[in-house]
């Protein structure tokens, strides 16, 4: 529980409560987009809306969501410095703070009018207001649908661009995004019309312009009042925030200014209390941080040179991120939260490649993006004593086929072949599909190794002395996928702890004498039966606690146990 929340960051806690108050404006605009069928639809729609919104734990929850986003994002306004990073940002940062000043008169309207005066307005009353009253409550209503609806959907796709289905589901979202403010629009509009159609019937005004329904002229101009007062105050509420920005912007520059050597020849001069990342992105340097700033990766560490005694304590998020990449030196700090008061030389842990600071995220996907992916290592048995009795040439022939035929196996089962270690190999199962197919792939890859192994020694016979024989280890979970190298020597790969259990898992098939070790976790992806391979704990290099692993002695067997699997699960 204390590791959770010294990994929880502001940025976070306004995440979840984004969340909330977006599944609320979702559930809003298919309300409204029932008016496409009638107004009695919207009605229907509305009770279910406000039965679970206004139930009281959801209420509170709503509220207290609402009241904190808000909070956090005033805050946000006074906290960040640098405003050039993508324009995307502050776009959802301005339409973020908009929102309060234009649903103010709505809540007040509908929320306070009924605490106070037990007004009763419902769709009818409110399309009779906007169609029938001044045309500018229409106009008003759906400038804020728009700003709600795209700072949302702003803040969705800040969350999910990392996610490993994002490039999946994408096209869904985007769907999705375009069709509910499109249909909630038009619902709004053909509701509209139906109730100024039906408001020429002095029945329906009898029963719907009540006082009970919209109150008195009086009670209006006191919610008026109200509105403009909470209006007024949350702008001065901005422009005391925006004092104070300038307030602080020259305390900093009265404070002094300290150089920043990026040890490359490179310095620049900055104010006292930017963070290092703030700096690079003020005087375009590029800096790699795929999180844009947010304290969610580590690859904008840097390593201070020389003394680092004066530095700021690093914050609990900072500390969290750097203990989770297992970093204990105090001299390498994240530059999105380190903000030094004193001149300070570094340089960069993670080489930006050409991107600019304010483009690191146009190509995540070769920068680094954190996802779940299945590694399988396999590992060639019995090379060293195959070079020694052959001329080198011989022993490349043989190697380069075994790593032809893993390759062909790993291929033909959706994998990709990543790195080639002498006479090892690493594949990677998922880039593009789900983890349980990912399993089932690496699993399936297993065996047709086998069986490419087995036409390979068949074929060489005649020239070898014993069969090839091999060893695998399988285990998934989160890693860092992205380029790793220097300048044009770069490779694609993934770095993580899932890769590093996979080459301890295949190391360990020659001590526990079988041809592969599977993790629980991907056993367990996979659908497989509890009782489908044998069970082991086993200890891992580097972990604390022991592993619970499955022992496959003939890996042939592992295809028909995934279609049972399947079978099963369907």
């Amino acid at each position: 529980m204390s590791e959770m929340i010294r990994g929880t960051s502001l940025r976070q806690v306004r995440l979840v409560c984004g969340v909330i108050l977006f599944s609320y404006v979702i559930s809003h605009f298919l309300n409204h987009a029932l008016g496409n069928i009638s107004v009695d639809a919207m009605e229907a729609g509305v009770y279910y809306h406000t039965a679970f919104w206004q139930f009281l734990p959801v209420a509170i929850v709503f509220y207290t969501a609402a009241l904190t986003h808000m909070g956090l994002g005033v805050y946000a306004l006074y906290q960040r410095r640098q405003f050039r990073w993508k324009t995307i940002e502050p776009l959802q940062l301005v339409l973020g703070l908009s929102i309060p000043a234009l649903i103010m008169a709505h809540v007040i309207g509908v929320r306070l009018g009924h605490t106070l005066y037990g007004h009763q307005k419902l769709y009818p009353q409110e399309l009779y207001l906007f169609f029938a009253g001044s045309s500018n409550r229409i106009w008003q209503m759906t400038i804020l649908l728009v700003i709600a609806w795209v700072h949302g959907c702003i803040g969705i796709y800040f969350w999910l661009r990392l996610k490993s289905f994002f490039t999946r589901a994408a096209p869904y979202l985007l769907a999705a995004a375009v069709l509910i403010p499109t249909l909630a629009l038009l619902g709004i509009y053909q509701g509209g019309r139906s109730v100024v159609a039906d408001s020429d019937d002095g029945e329906w005004r009898t029963h719907n312009l009540t006082r009970r329904q919209l109150g008195t002229l009086a009670e209006a101009n006191t919610l008026d009042r109200i509105t403009g007062g909470l209006t007024v105050g949350y702008l001065g509420l901005l422009g005391v925030v925006l004092l104070a920005r300038g307030v602080r912007a020259l305390r900093e520059r009265r404070g002094g200014m300290i150089a920043l050597s990026y040890g490359n020849g490179k310095t620049v001069r900055v104010p006292k209390g930017l963070s290092v990342l703030e700096a690079s992105l003020r005087h375009n340097v590029p800096h790699a941080s795929v999180c844009g700033g947010r304290a969610r990766c580590s690859t904008c560490r840097i390593r201070v040179i020389g003394d680092h005694g004066a530095l700021p304590e690093p914050s609990q998020r900072e500390a969290f991120v750097l203990t989770r990449v297992g970093t204990t030196d105090p001299s390498i700090r994240l530059a999105c939260q380190l903000r030094p008061t004193c001149d300070l030389s570094f340089f960069q842990l993670f080489t930006p490649h050409t991107l600019s600071a304010n483009a690191q995220a146009s190509t995540p996907a070769r920068i680094g993006q954190e996802r779940y992916l299945v590694s399988l290592f396999v590992d060639m048995r019995g090379s060293t004593q195959l070079a020694e009795k052959r001329l080198p040439f011989d022993t490349v022939f043989i190697v380069n086929r075994f790593l032809g035929a893993v390759s062909q196996a790993v291929i033909e089962n959706g994998g990709q072949p990543n790195q080639f270690v002498g006479d090892g190999m690493l594949a990677l199962f998922g880039l593009t599909t789900d983890p349980q197919t990912a399993c089932r792939q690496a699993l399936r890859a297993a065996a047709g190794i086998a069986l490419h192994i087995d036409e390979l020694n068949e074929l060489l016979s005649h020239d070898l002395r014993q069969p090839i024989r091999f060893g695998i280890g399988i285990h998934g979970g989160e890693v860092i996928i992205g380029d790793i190298g220097y300048r044009d020597h770069t490779v694609f790969t993934a770095l993580g702890d899932a890769v590093n259990v996979a080459a301890r898992l295949q190391d360990m098939t020659k001590t526990l004498a079988c041809e592969a070790i599977v993790s629980e976790e991907v056993r367990h992806t996979a659908g497989l039966g509890d009782d489908a391979l044998p069970q082991r704990e086993v200890t891992i290099r580097g972990r604390d606690e022991p592993m619970t692993v499955r022992v496959v002695a003939d890996v042939r067997q592992l295809s028909a146990l995934v279609d049972r699997g399947e079978r099963v699960a369907a």
